[in-house]
Parts: C-alpha cells; structure tokens; sequence
C-alpha cells in the first residue's frame, strides 16, 4: 500500500501549486501595446500596430544586424541591430512573432530571451 500511496501524496503535492500557476496563465491582461515582429531572412520587421490610422498601416520599420566589420566596443556580434525596438517600461506588451519565409529565432538578450 505504501508503494501507491506515497507516489499519489506526491503528485498531489506537486499538482496543487501547479493550479494556482495554471490559471494564472489563463488571465488576460489588455496590453498597453502590441508589437508585431516578422521574421524575413536578412532582416526583422516590426510594426507597432496600436498606433494605425486609417490611411496607413501603423509605424512601420526594419531592422538589420550589424556587420561585424561596422561594430562598435560593447556592441554583442550578431546580435546588435541598427534600429532597436523601443517598448515603455512596467507595462504590458503583446508580441506577435512571426515569419514570413524561413525558421528564425528573435532575442531580447538582456532578459535573456531568444
């Protein structure tokens, strides 16, 4: 009886914190803005859509890496681009991360995402 009691009791203990953490995840939070990333093979786009008009498109701009040839001391080798993305601080963001040819992988290295 022990041999299933104690693995169940362990589950149990495990899967309770795990609710709080599960609709945690669940809740929505309305952002203070939305930034679409599209992945091109060269080069990302970004697009701050909360910010549309009706006669454009929103704010719109590319983004490339810099050449390591062209970087300056302190600047992290492929990974510097020369138009950074500019998000507001303690606010919420919505990021939308897609590609528009190949697999890419997108980075925030001073939070250490990629």
């Amino acid at each position: 009886i022990a041999w299933t009691v104690t693995p169940s009791l362990i589950l149990v203990l495990i899967a309770i914190p795990s609710f709080a953490l599960l609709y945690s995840m669940d809740e929505v939070v309305d952002p203070a803005v939305t930034i679409k990333a599209i992945g091109h093979q060269w080069y990302w786009s970004y697009e701050y859509s909360d910010y549309n008009q009706s006669d454009s498109e929103g704010l719109l701009f590319d983004s490339y890496m810099i050449p390591e040839d062209e970087l300056e001391y302190g600047q992290l080798r492929l990974l510097d681009v020369d138009n950074r993305v500019v998000v507001p601080v303690n606010t919420h963001i919505r990021m939308i991360i897609t590609s528009a040819d190949v697999l890419h992988s997108w980075a925030v290295p001073s939070l250490g995402v990629k």
